[in-house]
């Protein structure tokens, strides 16, 4: 799992291309696939960040920076090691990912990428051992919603299932039309069916890229896609 080179043995030549490079990365500031950490003090929460990337479209942290952009560099070969934790102890399933140290400014930042799952929904497991799935918007990492569990889980049904509409599959295709985003609980009291039909629903019109949940103000709404 862990690809790394050791963090003293950077050639002059390749801490030139690392300045360049990590110039350029920390320009960018934090987005959905890059996350700054200024140290890693609990690889709990580490864990998150990792579960997050995993779910969505992959990333990259940064340790050693600060979320002003500030390169502060890592203390010590420790962090490594609580990263490799989080992604084995405290993911599930366990986190594929790589290492690498870069020199800049006299200071030693370690970049981790984090490839797309394959397996979701990929937990990460808090102080009380309960398991989390999160997903990447913007910057944050949000925990996901009832709907994507159940998307990621559940079996696609086949598109020539959705050509004769149902009366309530028609009117949650009537709502996306409206380019007005869906809230999951005042649909299914609208359509008089019960949360766990419309949830099923839901996933389904995920799965099949009809519409994507949007995250807005603290709360998952559902878009046509």
């Amino acid at each position: 799992m862990l690809q790394q080179k050791h963090l003293s043995t950077i050639s002059k030549d390749q801490t030139i291309k690392d300045t360049q490079y990590l110039h350029t990365l920390i320009a960018e500031g934090e987005h959905q696939q890059q996350d700054f950490k200024f140290i890693i003090s609990d690889a709990r929460k580490i864990a998150r960040s990792l579960s997050a990337f995993a779910n969505t479209d992959g990333g990259r942290l940064l340790i050693g920076v600060k979320d002003n952009r500030n390169i502060a560099g890592i203390r010590n070969e420790e962090e490594i090691y609580m990263i490799e934790a989080a992604a084995t102890h405290y993911c599930t399933p366990k986190i594929e990912f790589e290492a690498r140290p870069h020199s800049i400014e006299g200071r030693q930042v370690l970049e981790i990428i984090v490839p797309p799952s394959k397996d979701r929904p990929v937990y990460a497991i808090d102080e009380e051992k309960k398991a989390w799935a999160y997903v990447r918007v913007h910057d944050e990492n949000i925990l996901a919603s009832p709907v994507h569990l159940r998307a990621w889980k559940g079996k696609t049904r086949a598109i020539g299932e959705l050509i004769t509409l149902s009366s309530t599959e028609q009117l949650l295709m009537t709502k996306l039309q409206t380019h007005e985003p869906v809230n999951l609980n005042k649909f299914y009291k609208e359509a008089q069916i019960s949360r766990h039909t419309a949830l099923k629903l839901f996933a389904q019109f995920v799965q099949l890229g009809i519409m994507k949940p949007y995250y807005h103000k603290m709360q998952w709404l559902y878009i046509q896609e």
